[in-house]
């Protein structure tokens, strides 16, 4: 287990040296906010850690980043012949090395541990937002109960949704136009965005499915599995308790999201059918197709969507060429569009 964690780790190194700096804006402004002392901004060491700092904040949040010392052999002459009492200028660059390295170490720790902060309120929204939706899901809980649970739920995931972007892109650099279209690529590029859209959906909706409610507890549970296990992997509570549904929901991140994907797609299909009813929403189930069609082309969620419609086509297919033939038209144009 620990050989596996240092090869990653080994690996998201390598990934963050090859990482392009240069031609990310967020780089400069990082770097020109940074509290370096003018003597050390030159170095190559210097300039790799903050450099790896910034690819943990930004690009992944799993690279661990060790705290850099300055070594005090750096400063010392290279001369070693003979023992010589230390000079003025000789212990004037030894003071100011130390106050280098104390200065490095305390914003290390200021970093890490606001870093800690934020992603310990996340962990407590993602928490609340998984016990808040089971509570919703169990059939005894009393009908108005179950509904206010429901919107806490969906609420929950919304703020969560924000607090998570918040945290992995930050604020935009620069208020204009250019800086606001980078920063909001950076934003629509996450997971996370696609949740907070599906969140918004029916935040609003006079409907209560609380089949809507699974890929909620499913992103939940694994975003609070991911914490426990980097954060707190030597509790005893942890380990007693917690350790195997842990492991079980990242051993099972695959068949989470395949679950997810196919109530996604079930839920869209329940929105056109409410439509016939007076609980109807045309903007809501415009707005929801929209998200599925977004999901289907997503990178991070396009290969489980697009697995669950092959199989709902597989099963449509036959059907409309058998029993509605006058429907294929409508069909291969609906088709055409949707992979478009």
């Amino acid at each position: 287990m620990g050989e596996t964690s240092e090869e990653t780790q080994r690996f998201k190194r390598i990934a963050a040296a090859a990482y392009d700096y240069d031609n990310d804006s967020r780089w400069t402004d990082y770097w020109s906010n940074s509290l370096i002392p003018p003597s050390m901004v030159s170095r190559s060491d210097v300039i790799d850690h903050f450099k790896r700092k910034f690819y943990q904040r930004y690009i992944d949040p799993d690279l661990v980043v060790e705290t850099m010392s300055v070594s005090s052999s750096f400063f010392q002459p290279a001369s070693q012949s003979a023992p010589s009492p230390p000079t003025n200028d000789q212990t004037q660059k030894q003071s100011s090395a130390k106050r280098n390295s104390e200065m490095l170490a305390t914003t290390d720790s200021i970093s890490n541990s606001s870093r800690w902060n934020r992603h310990m309120v996340l962990f407590s929204l993602n928490a609340w937002v998984l016990i808040v939706a089971l509570f919703a899901m169990i059939p005894m809980v009393p009908r108005n109960l179950s509904h206010r649970a429901y919107r806490l739920s969906i609420m929950g995931t919304a703020c969560s949704s924000l607090f998570s972007l918040f945290i992995k892109c930050g604020m935009p650099r620069a208020f204009d136009m250019q800086g606001l279209e980078v920063y909001f690529q950076a934003v629509v590029a996450t997971k996370t965005f696609v949740y907070f859209i599906y969140s918004v959906t029916f935040v609003a909706s006079n409907l209560c499915l609380k089949f809507a409610l699974i890929p909620i507890i499913c992103e939940a549970a694994e975003q609070i599995a991911k914490f426990l296990r980097r954060t707190f992997p030597q509790s005893f509570f942890y380990r007693k308790w917690l350790e195997r549904p842990c492991a079980w929901v990242e051993s099972n991140t695959t068949t989470l999201s395949l679950l997810s994907s196919h109530v996604e797609i079930a839920l869209g299909f329940l929105l056109i059918i409410s439509l016939f009813t007076w609980q109807r929403n045309f903007v809501q189930t415009f707005m929801y197709w929209q998200l599925l069609k977004l999901m289907y082309h997503f990178p991070m969620t396009a290969g489980f969507h697009q697995s669950a419609w092959a199989k709902v086509g597989r099963k449509v297919n036959p059907f409309v060429r058998r029993f509605l033939p006058f429907l294929k038209p409508s069909f291969s144009a609906a088709q055409s569009w949707w992979t478009r």
